[in-house]
């Protein structure tokens, strides 16, 4: 969001569970772990936890493997994506994996030209603005076009076992602010004036993106993912009023188009408290609420027949650990009153986090008591 050892193989944690006795009705729950059944509403046999960008930059073994390798190039070498996403699975024991990528991989993959620069983000050289733009720099993504993320998913299951893989995409709005802007903006001034000044170029953008994006998350769950999540970084920016107009539809039509596939389905943004009914409401099992809202707010807003992800300030594992633990237990504790509730951090792990606090974060969630 991030040379392999063969012989080394994940650790046994606490991410993987007996298999469940069948139910009164004599039905047998759909899930074996944790996560699956936290997303699914199920109860699980304790609280879940995985943390975006856990497979990345505060790992030292990451930042070992990745010297002199670019991040875009990182991302089409399976051998390397099977071990960046391993990395924090054998560290922490996650119950969850997240997949080793970039928003914008399938960009790239359909001859966008863009770079990750160090330190910048994602730069697009040719901006797209019009609609003549949006016809001849965006097709439509195709499985032979990331045949690598189809080898690097497949590595992957067979090397996480009963822990699940996560897989991800770009939601449109926050693609299209890259491809607009022509890389990160503050105020995202260039997005918001295509969408209010030119609607028809606006939609034409949104719902090819939205084709793109459900396009790659069904090539990470057709090669084994078994749950996939929906990044809209941005879309904090906007009010509940354009949100619903100009970005919830896209939204849904990317959540909707994997709807068959049976797997759940997490949407998340930064800053967007004011949104979560509505991206909920856009297809997702599970949305992810960020540390500027209360849990209990959150869980509120999400509604009952949804799960919740989420949410501690990612600098807190900075603070000392009786107060990170602490701070966990108040979202352990409001979460237990949702339909279900996988334990993460408000955003992604900081590079300058310590890895051992991470650890000792998962052990202690792993120790919380369902109630």
């Amino acid at each position: 969001m991030s040379a392999p050892q063969k012989d080394d193989k994940p650790e046994a944690s606490s991410s993987t569970t007996a298999a469940p006795s069948p139910a009164k009705d004599g039905t047998t729950p759909k899930t074996t772990g944790a996560f699956l059944a936290a997303c699914r509403g199920e109860k699980p046999t304790h609280v879940p936890v995985w943390f975006m960008r856990q497979a990345g930059r505060s790992l030292p073994e990451y930042r070992k493997l990745r010297e002199g390798v670019p991040m875009l190039e990182s991302c089409t070498r399976p051998e390397m994506v099977v071990e960046i996403t391993m990395q924090p699975v054998r560290r922490y024991g996650v119950d969850a994996a997240i997949f080793y990528s970039d928003i914008v991989v399938p960009l790239k993959a359909i001859g966008v030209d863009l770079d990750i620069v160090p330190g910048t983000g994602p730069v697009v050289a040719t901006p797209i603005r019009t609609a003549k733009a949006v016809a001849k720099q965006l097709r439509d993504l195709e499985p032979s076009d990331v045949e690598y993320v189809t080898e690097s998913v497949r590595g992957l299951v067979g090397e996480l076992g009963d822990t699940p893989l996560i897989g991800f995409a770009g939601a449109p709005f926050t693609l299209a602010s890259y491809l607009i802007e022509g890389g990160p903006s503050r105020d995202h001034r260039l997005t918001k004036e295509l969408m209010y000044r030119d609607p028809e170029t606006w939609d034409a953008l949104l719902g090819r993106l939205a084709s793109i994006a459900a396009a790659f998350l069904r090539v990470q769950v057709e090669a084994g993912a078994r749950a996939v999540q929906l990044f809209d970084s941005w879309a904090g920016s906007l009010s509940r009023e354009d949100y619903v107009r100009y970005v919830k539809p896209y939204a849904k039509t990317v959540l909707d188009a994997v709807a068959d596939l049976d797997v759940p389905r997490i949407h998340f943004g930064v800053g967007t408290g004011e949104l979560l009914t509505e991206m909920g409401d856009a297809g997702a099992d599970v949305v992810g609420v960020d540390w500027r809202v209360a849990l209990e707010d959150g869980i509120a807003r999400v509604g009952p027949g949804r799960s919740v992800q989420g949410n501690l300030d990612p600098t807190v594992v900075f603070a000392p650990d009786d107060i990170m633990k602490a701070k966990a237990d108040a979202i352990l504790d409001a979460g237990s009153k949702a339909r279900g509730h996988v334990f993460n951090l408000g955003h992604g792990v900081l590079p300058a986090t310590d890895p051992d606090a991470l650890k000792r974060l998962v052990d202690h969630v792993h120790a919380y008591e369902l109630r």
